[in-house]
Formats: structure tokens, C-alpha cells, sequence
């Protein structure tokens, strides 16, 4: 286990909004329910020596106060946390990644983590990594 492995550093925070507009328009996208993982390649040049730069969604529609938003997005920040090195060991080049949270449900921790992992394996498997 390498040094700095289970961090959310800033330079992985998705801010540029050209990045997020790229990522809906050209973006591929993969789902295990209820998580849905928006991504695309990016240039090194935008990266700030991070291989991934990941932001979390949660619909407002699904989950009408602030309180209940912010936190399932610090539950997918967590999972996504612990569980990164799924993608960033295989990685040959950088990703741009959307995690959505798209359900009413109220799923646990343990049950969001067994998703997110499920999630990461596919988006491996489709992007052969």
C-alpha cells in the first residue's frame, strides 16, 4: 500500500466547468444502481499531476433538503476514497469522472461501498483497463 493511497487531495476535485460540460457532451457513462459513473479522457496538461479528477452529484429532485444531499455526496466521496486504487493502479492515462447518486432509496454504507466497487470493476472491464 503506497503512501497517500486512500486521500481526496484537491488537485483530484473536479472543478473546470469546460471539463464538465466536455464530460456531458462526449463523455461515456457506466451504472450499477443506484451509482452512475459519467467519464472522459483528459489532457495531462489540466491534470495538476493527479490521474483523476472526480466530482459527486446528487439530485435535488431526488432529495429536496441540503442536509440529505450533502450526505449521500460525503458517502460517495468516501467510498470513492477508499476504493480509487481500483482504477488508479490501472490507469495508463487521465479521467475525468461524474458520480451520481440517482435514487430516492436510502441505501446504507455497506451497501453504497459493495456498489461503488461493482461500479469501478465495470468501468474497468468496459474501458479495458
Amino acid at each position: 500500500m503506497q503512501k497517500g493511497q486512500y486521500t481526496y487531495p484537491k488537485q483530484e476535485k473536479l472543478k473546470s466547468r469546460t471539463t464538465i460540460d466536455l464530460m456531458f457532451t462526449e463523455g461515456k457513462s457506466v451504472s450499477k444502481y443506484p451509482l452512475r459513473l459519467v467519464y472522459v479522457p483528459i489532457d495531462e496538461a489540466y491534470t495538476d499531476g493527479a490521474p483523476l479528477k472526480m466530482g459527486v452529484s446528487v439530485s435535488k429532485k431526488h432529495f429536496k433538503r441540503a442536509h440529505d444531499r450533502n450526505y449521500f455526496k460525503r458517502l460517495l466521496r468516501e467510498t470513492y476514497r477508499h476504493h480509487k486504487h481500483i482504477i488508479t493502479d490501472r490507469l495508463d492515462r487521465p479521467y475525468a469522472f461524474m458520480f451520481f447518486y440517482q435514487t430516492k432509496d436510502r441505501l446504507s454504507f455497506e451497501e453504497i461501498n459493495t456498489k461503488t466497487i461493482q461500479l469501478f470493476e465495470k468501468f474497468a472491464a468496459q474501458e479495458q483497463l
